[in-house]
């Protein structure tokens, strides 16, 4: 009885749908609806009368939380409607409103919490209710509802548009103008568009008839004012348009070969009309609509759609990117966030597949995200992203060369000869891409150079440096891959604009200090972030730029400099670099210059080892050096003495590396440069010297003068440098500067007829002499001047002979000078570390040949009168003059005491051991003076008187002693390391001093105990006097010394005739013997009958018994 009603329904239908009859057909489907679901009203909930899923009025007004009862009955009816649905879909047309309407209400039905399958008792608790029955059944329902539209892939084109007219109207009968929709109708309108979907994704076969009708509807849908149509649009269209772009049929429309060429036309035609239509409600919905969240659900679904399905787009890019650039002018952040993470998509995964007519507007696009204010990280990550671009493109640079050399082989090979860029590509390649070989990669290697270029002048200091350091890495790195004409490019239309207006703007920008951003107020006054000084202007930010840019700029150099040379303008570029490095280092702040600076070091450093400079290059560096220079003596600030160190620094390294390419008139240039700047800082009152440091500047004078040892082929400039360092010691004006035309004149001269050491040589000695006192340093400073002399002291001492032999008067009386400076300042560092120099200039010079100092003998004589003239004059002020060491009232340290005290008795060693024992041609008179230096020194502890001696300061009597003993080991016979005629005369010139002195010291000693009595003697007097008695035991004397002592002629000839000379100096001293034999010092008289056998020894006298 139940099942049997329904089968009436189902065959007439059939009829009516074969034979067309539209209007009973519908009578027929709305009696069928209406046995379908009970849907009470307010006032009939308990009457059982079904009202009509068509009427609209009652559906609007019904209570969710009504219970909805399908009986039997009901769920028969609900079967025999699918059945009528399935099989007359082709032919229901408009009649499919009434199925829809009824199908949404099952699904509400099905959905619902308070829905069953069968009447139930009010009496009866819910609990326990067989619900098995009720879930089955609607688990069939629901099937069957699913089903319906799943099958829609079997139904024809004109059924599945009449379905998607039906679930339009049920879905736009429902929207009103009114934002407040009621839960049902948001449930219909939701069946209606999830039903579109599913017909959408059963249908992608043939997507192309019914798209238009499922985009119309999302957009309707997505241009109301419910925000929860308009998600649920959006969240439908993100679907759809993800699976028709994502279906095996859109990619057989992209990519199927077509038989012929006009089928394949036409069917391009209708691709590119079709894929327009499947992205175009994007970027409608982004243009037309203004509300924030539908364009954000816009680029959501195209950033999808760039994700999962990019590579198989092709000619839509158009108005994607049209879409895209659009979205870097909005002013909302989150609408440029998403949009760029479209870009960021295309840029890093899309190159490749993107349509070769589109890739240009692409790297536009990104930089006009690079471009716009609102967001910061998103422009520094679109340099980022030009970056990424470059590398593709180079690519196709480097492919396109290798294709290219390739086919020539094959020319060659073949004897087929083709035009220049004329490079045909394989048969499969253009099939696979048909525009690859229309791709400039050269336009758009230029179209990133011209965004950055833009980049670069942006107001944001971050920006700006961001696309400076991309533009000169994509140079650097790519560089070798670029042809001669894209270098002449990149250049001329890039960088030189760049650095020229970069640097116009930071001229004009503003100096006003900037206060950072206000984080409150403290005491009623805002208290404000710090920024650091070095970028609390703009133009210290816009300085900034200009140092990244001249940084690149160095890169360049440093790794492309031979090949920028083969550049047809490379010379007017050169030009205006170097002007714009002057000026950088003349006018700029610190940090431009320093960044000047360095440019010109890295090009100098990179490539003079390289061999790829010649001599104009250096002379160009030169000369901003020396300009610079010439230009900032007068300047007298920290960030002014940081630039002169830089240059200074740089002026040694340029000499170091381009030693080869320096002549004699470049070497004096390099010298005046120094002389100038040493004489800038002359009476410095730089807050460093008060601290007892080098001001900046000096420190850099001194680098560089370590660094300037003329080489082999400038080895006429060591008497120049040295004479100019000496002039700074000796606080006279520099001879290079006072007649540097001179020196020149002698230098030409010299050239011509191999005369020149002996001209220079005479022309500094003639009219540069100096006397003993004149103050050292005449304003260079102390420090500067300690520092000076061992600089000096080593390139002398590495200098040729000859030029060391023409400069060594010079150098010894300088150095001596310095030596001087401790009778004013016995504390101060200077006399000490000027000794130990000495100690090394005088040991070495002492035992140069004649052989190695050149064949102009007059020269040689001349010169080394004057060295040893000026060694006697250093000795006898050191030593004599200043007695040693002045006293001062202030006490040193034990070990300041001590030091002082070794270098005292190092400095005696020297003199002893090796100038007088070692020399070999040095004038009698001057040993005499040397010798007579030795025993005024001697003389200390007793020329004293006896009430005085006793307050001598052990360190002094010990340095007297110490001389003593030297002038014993002068005159002995055994301590001669040379036989040399020369030590000889030194021995003879001593041995007279000596014994006048003995006689002195022991006369001294009479006398003093004479006076004294029986009072003891100052023990330094007795110490004095047993030194001397032991030191002439054991003197032995060789037959030349012993023949110039002062004994009667008759001893000595009996001393030759029997060989024993060796203890004649005891016979000279036999008087004063006699009287110390009663000395009341026991020590004294043991050593005095020592001395008396010996002496009788000698005579060769014995005892009688």
């Amino acid at each position: 009885m139940v099942n049997h009603p329904g089968l009436p329904f189902t065959y007439f239908n059939e009829a009516c749908g074969v034979l067309r009859a539209i209007e009973p057909l519908n009578s027929f489907l709305a009696s069928l609806c209406k046995f379908t679901i009970n849907n009470p009203n307010e006032g009939e909930k308990r009457s059982g009368i079904l009202l009509s899923p068509g009427s609209k009025k009652p559906e609007t007004s019904m209570d969710q939380r009504d219970s909805i009862i399908l009986t039997p009955k009901n769920v028969q009816a609900l079967r025999t409607l699918f059945n009528v649905a399935h099989r007359l879909h082709n032919v229901l047309g408009p009649s499919w409103v009434l199925v829809l309407e009824t199908l949404a209400a099952l699904d509400r039905t099905i959905h619902s919490p308070h829905a069953s399958t069968q009447e139930v008792s009010a009496s009866v608790s819910r609990l326990s209710r067989d619900t098995s029955g009720q879930y089955s059944d609607f688990h069939i329902l629901s099937s069957l509802n699913s089903q319906l539209f799943e099958s829609s892939a079997l139904m024809n084109v004109a059924a599945v548009k009449s379905l998607l007219s039906a679930l339009h109207q049920l879905s736009s009968q429902h929207i009103s103008g009114n934002s407040q929709l009621s839960g049902q109708q948001i449930g219909s309108i939701a069946f209606s568009v999830e039903r579109m979907t599913s017909i959408l994704i059963n249908n992608l076969h043939r997507v192309e008839s019914i798209w238009d009708q499922i985009a119309a509807h999302h957009l309707e849908l997505a241009n109301c004012s419910n925000p929860q149509l308009r998600n649920m649009a959006l969240d439908s269209l993100d679907h759809s348009i993800c699976s028709v772009v994502g279906s095996e049929k859109f990619q057989g429309i992209s990519s199927a070969p077509h038989p012929s060429k006009e089928y394949q036309l036409v069917e391009e035609s209708e691709t590119r009309s079709f894929e327009y239509a499947v992205l175009s409600p994007l970027v409608i919905l982004y243009s037309s609509n203004k509300n924030i969240d539908v364009q954000m659900g816009a680029l959501k679904i195209l950033l999808h759609v760039l994700e999962r399905h990019g590579e198989k787009l092709s000619y839509s890019w158009p108005s994607i990117l049209h879409m895209l650039r659009a979205v870097a002018d909005a002013s909302e952040k989150d609408v440029i966030s998403l949009g760029f993470q479209s870009v960021r998509v295309i840029m890093n995964e899309g190159l490749a597949t993107i349509p070769v007519q589109c890739l240009d507007e692409c790297i536009l696009v990104t930089g006009a995200y690079g471009a716009q204010k609102t967001d910061i990280n998103i422009s520094l990550t679109a340099a980022g992203l030009l970056w990424t671009a470059t590398d593709f493109i180079v690519k196709g640079l480097s492919g396109r060369s290798v294709q290219k050399a390739n086919h020539l082989n094959e020319e060659v090979q073949l004897g087929v000869s083709t035009e220049e860029g004329d490079i045909p590509t394989s048969e499969e390649g253009v099939k696979r891409n048909p525009l690859q070989q229309l791709v400039d990669y050269n336009k758009l290697f230029f179209s990133v150079f011209s965004v950055l270029q833009k980049l670069g002048a942006d107001d944001r200091p971050e920006v700006r440096n961001s696309a400076v350091r991309t533009l000169f890495q994509t140079l650097c790195t790519h560089g070798q891959k670029l042809s001669l004409s894209m270098w002449e490019d990149c250049l001329w239309i890039y960088v030189f604009p760049m650095l020229e207006h970069v640097s116009h703007l930071a001229s004009t920008s503003s100096k006003d200090e900037w206060h950072g951003k206000e984080l409150g107020t403290r005491a009623g006054k805002a208290v404000h972030m710090l920024i650091h000084h070095s970028r609390n202007t703009a133009q210290k930010q816009w300085d900034e730029t200009i140092v990244l840019l001249l940084g690149g700029i160095a890169r360049l150099l440093r790794s492309f400099f031979p090949l920028l040379q083969q550049l047809s303008k490379f010379s007017s570029g050169w030009a205006i670099l170097l002007a714009f490095l002057k000026n950088s280092i003349l006018n700029g702040s610190k940090e431009v210059a320093l960044a000047a600076i360095n440019c010109l070091q890295t090009f100098v450093s990179s490539n003079c080892p390289k061999g790829n400079l010649e001599s104009s290059f250096v002379q160009s560096v030169l000369d901003i050096y020396e300009l610079v220079l010439q230009t900032s003596p007068n300047y007298k600030s920290d960030s002014a003495d940081k630039v002169k160190q830089e240059v200074l620094r740089g002026l040694g390294d340029l000499y170091v590396q381009a030693q080869s390419l320096f002549n004699d008139d470049m070497y004096l240039r390099l010298m005046a440069v120094m002389h100038l700047m040493i004489k800038s800082s002359m009476n410095s009152s730089d807050y460093d010297s008060e601290l007892g440091s080098i001001p900046a500047v000096q420190r850099g004078i001194l680098e560089i003068i370590s660094m300037l040892r003329p080489t082999t082929m400038l080895s006429s400039m060591w008497s120049p440098l040295l004479l100019e360092l000496l002039c700074y010691l000796n606080g006279e004006e520099s001879p290079l500067h006072r007649n540097s035309k001179e020196i020149r004149e002698q230098n030409s001269d010299a050239l011509a007829n191999g005369t020149k050491h002996a001209s220079v040589e005479r022309g500094h000695i003639n009219g540069s002499g100096t006397k003993g006192d004149t103050v050292v340093g005449c304003g260079w400073g102390i420090l500067f001047i300690e520092k000076l002399v061992p600089i000096m002291v080593n390139l002398f001492l590495e200098a040729p002979p000859n030029e060391r032999c023409s400069a060594s008067p010079q150098v010894i009386q300088g150095v001596g000078r310095c030596m001087n400076t401790r009778r004013d300042n016995p504390r101060g560092t200077l006399w000490r570390v000027s000794a130990e120099c000495f100690n090394r200039v005088v040991t070495d010079e002492v035992r140069q040949e004649n052989a190695e100092c050149g064949s102009d003998m007059n020269s040689y004589r001349l010169s080394r009168a004057r060295f040893w003239k000026e060694v006697a004059d250093v000795y006898e002020t050191f030593l004599v003059g200043s007695c040693g060491r002045v006293l001062s009232s202030d006490v040193p340290s034990a070990d300041s005491a001590t030091a002082d005290e070794s270098l005292e008795m190092t400095v005696l060693a020297v003199f002893g051991d090796s100038v007088l024992k070692l020399q070999k041609e040095a004038p009698v008179e001057v040993l005499q003076r040397l010798v007579n230096c030795l025993d005024r020194c001697a003389s200390r502890t007793g020329s004293l008187p006896i009430q005085t001696v006793g307050l001598l300061p052990l360190h002094c009597s010990r340095f007297s002693l110490g001389c003593l003993q030297m002038m014993f080991s002068l005159c002995s016979c055994i301590s001669k390391t040379s036989s040399h005629p020369a030590v000889s005369e030194t021995s003879k010139v001593s041995i007279s001093i000596l014994t006048k002195r003995c006689e002195v010291i022991l006369g001294q000693f009479l006398a003093d105990e004479n006076d004294l009595g029986d009072r003891p003697l100052p023990s330094v007097r007795i110490e004095e006097t047993v030194c001397v008695l032991q030191e002439l035991a054991r003197l032995i004397l060789d037959i030349e010394t012993a023949n110039a002592l002062n004994i009667p002629l008759y001893l000595k000839d009996a001393l030759r005739e029997n060989q024993s000379h060796g203890r004649a100096h005891l016979l000279s001293l036999l008087p004063t013997f006699s009287e110390l034999v009663v000395s009341r010092e026991a020590r004294v008289r043991e050593l005095v009958q020592v001395l008396l056998r010996l002496i009788s020894s000698e005579l060769g006298l014995q005892r009688l018994t």
